[in-house]
């Protein structure tokens, strides 16, 4: 370890529920957050608006900078529905190691495109916890390392001996090591730990949510985060089944059923964005929106979402050929159809695949359902 990290170390001294959030600190820290990334943002436009050029490497940032204002005011009001306590959690035996692959995976695309190297270690673990709920949790992880991260990011899930928890640890550099006699220097008055922004704020409460036990160690330039799972499983014994570990008692409803899901949707016309949000809004997906198939080509360039919710108008051969692509790539990514006309909910056989489809006139009643079932068979 570098001698100038001594001073400015944090250490845990073990992992421990997280702490009550704090409403008012929560609205300065994504007022802080979206005002910084968005001041940013406003000197590119009005250097754009003066010159009246932008070069492409510019308009890419400007576009990036927007976009993570966005993500932090959607990560803001995720963070304080789930600390509300209105998310109920349902508990049943979920493989833990498969879950986090499958996270890896669906983020395959963008860690490729951003140069990300991600080092994993995972031995096989199950646990009892609510899976939706389970699945936003490894996002933010992901989301969070993603964010800070200034070199590869290390995963390890093991079983540690006493208790036989499953203990998941991410670390990652936050800070180059040429910066960290600045970072260090006493005289910069500020102490607050630059890795805790509101991905940061969404994890603890996900991970508060879940009943898990949360530690996190930084130094001057390396942050190690340790979620413990008290509520792990044994190692699956042939022919005792699954459901005669559950505890039926403890099952109820989630108020919204796909919090952690994110779904993008393709329609031309404003009355069908408009109704599909509003029929999609209590389930607690992430929604994005594009009007063209080629919208919809470079939204997804940079990593997909969970389903693609379209417009039938727009599925020309351009859209089937990016189809078959995704799939190729993705073949748990779920696709539903808007019809131009019908007031019911079926499945279509299209190449040999189970599609869902949708009447336009049956939006509201019909796509919810359709939404969960196509989710449900990824898994």
């Amino acid at each position: 370890m570098d001698l100038s990290e001594l001073g400015s170390q944090r250490v845990a001294t073990g992992a421990k529920p997280v702490e009550p959030l704090d409403a008012n600190a929560l609205v300065a820290k994504l007022g802080g957050e979206v005002a910084r990334v968005l001041s940013s943002a406003l000197e590119r436009v009005t250097t754009l608006a003066t010159t009246g050029r932008i070069d492409r490497g510019s308009l890419r940032a400007l576009r990036d900078e927007i976009d993570r204002a966005r993500r932090a005011a959607i990560m803001g009001q995720q963070t304080s529905r789930i600390a509300s306590g209105r998310v109920r959690v349902c508990r049943e035996r979920t493989n833990l190691t498969a879950l986090l692959l499958e996270a890896l995976r669906q983020r395959g695309r963008e860690i490729e495109s951003r140069g990300i190297e991600v080092r994993q270690l995972f031995a096989p673990a199950e646990v009892m916890s609510d899976s939706t709920l389970l699945c936003s949790l490894l996002q933010s992880v992901l989301d969070w390392s993603f964010e800070h991260a200034v070199s590869r990011i290390e995963l390890k899930l093991d079983i540690k001996a006493w208790p036989a928890y499953a203990r998941l640890a991410c670390t990652f550099a936050h800070r180059a090591a040429d910066q960290v006699a600045i970072a260090t220097n006493p005289l910069s008055g500020d102490d607050t730990p630059q890795v805790e922004t509101m991905s940061w704020c969404l994890l603890q409460q996900t991970a508060a949510a879940l009943g898990l036990m949360v530690q996190r160690t930084d130094t001057a330039s390396r942050t190690t985060l340790t979620l413990e799972f008290p509520e792990t499983l044994a190692p699956r014994i042939d022919g005792l089944s699954a459901i005669e570990l559950d505890d039926p008692s403890q099952r109820s409803l989630n108020s919204q059923p796909l919090a952690g899901r994110h779904a993008l949707v393709l329609a031309a016309r404003r009355e069908v964005r408009n109704t599909v949000r509003e029929a999609l809004r209590p389930m607690g997906l992430m929604i994005d929106f594009v009007t063209s198939v080629e919208e919809a080509a470079e939204f997804c360039r940079d990593g997909f979402p969970h389903a693609i919710v379209y417009e039938a108008a727009l599925a020309g051969g351009r859209f089937q050929k990016m189809r078959s692509e995704w799939l190729a790539e993705a073949p748990g990514l779920a696709f539903i159809q808007i019809a131009e006309h019908g007031k019911a909910f079926e499945v279509l056989n299209l190449q040999g695949r189970q599609l869902a489809s949708v009447g336009r006139d049956a939006i509201i009643e019909s796509l919810p359902a359709a939404m969960m079932f196509e989710l449900s068979r990824q898994g």
